[in-house]
């Protein structure tokens, strides 16, 4: 049984520290295990969130020698650095206690996002979708709100620019955007800086798609699409001139 050091920052919204404790871990455990062993022997007013422990229900996030990681999925092996790992809450969120971060503000900005306004039923009831749209939208649907790629994302951690919706939400508009039967049109909402989601701020740094623990390709898939589509409506110089000259009006899609 080997003897870990563990840095694990301790405090309240009003102020914090890192606390030293010294935890004999095993072969095969996570960082997830070692706070627990924790709580169990020599704190056990150590505030952490976590659910399932199976890297599914996005509750046990936090920062692992810096990096935004589920600690159920982080192996002590991989991330002791000189006998010691240092462990400590999303930095982007407010601290409510210990590890515990406040991501209220995700819901509210969830909020915003209309929902999925399907196309009316075929004569028999039923709806019918090409496989491949099918696929498309599925990757999407596996985020698990971990907010990992909130923490990340630098326009948020860094900057404060709240303004900005998030990779989170850029992805669950493209779900309801890519969505081979929804109607609604969602570019005003993501060209908005003020109410709505502010996707010219996002500048395609990838750090999202680096830390999702579902390997969502965040970047590529959901964003960089989103950014054409909304440049194809507002930006494009071509289309701009046709629509003043024919008077065309976007239509809902049908």
């Amino acid at each position: 049984m080997a003897e870990v050091r563990f840095k694990v920052w301790r405090g309240d919204a009003g102020s914090g520290n890192f606390v030293d404790y010294d935890v004999p871990v095993t072969e095969g455990w996570v960082v997830l295990d070692a706070i627990h062993w924790i709580q169990a022997n020599l704190q056990n007013d150590l505030a952490v969130r976590w659910n399932c422990k199976a890297g599914k229900c996005g509750s046990c996030s936090a920062e692992i020698n810096g990096k935004p990681r589920l600690m159920c999925m982080s192996r002590i092996e991989d991330f002791v650095i000189d006998g010691t790992i240092m462990v400590q809450p999303m930095a982007t969120f407010p601290p409510v206690k210990d590890l515990v971060t406040d991501v209220s503000w995700n819901y509210t900005v969830n909020q915003r996002i209309p929902p999925l306004a399907p196309r009316p039923p075929e004569a028999d009831g039923t709806w019918r979708m090409q496989q491949y749209d099918v696929d498309r939208v599925q990757e999407f649907r596996q985020c698990i709100e971990c907010f990992l790629c909130q923490d990340v994302c630098h326009v948020l951690r860094d900057h404060q620019t709240w303004a900005f919706g998030g990779p989170r939400f850029m992805v669950r508009t493209a779900s309801l955007e890519m969505h081979p039967l929804d109607t609604e049109n969602r570019l005003s909402l993501l060209k908005d800086a003020r109410e709505g989601l502010g996707l010219g701020y996002c500048n395609i740094t990838k750090c999202c798609t680096e830390v999702c623990p579902e390997g969502i390709h965040i970047t590529d898939n959901a964003i960089i699409p989103l950014k054409e589509r909304v440049v194809g409506e507002y930006f494009d110089p071509l289309a701009t001139g046709l629509k003043n000259l024919l008077g065309w009006k976007r239509e809902p899609r049908t």
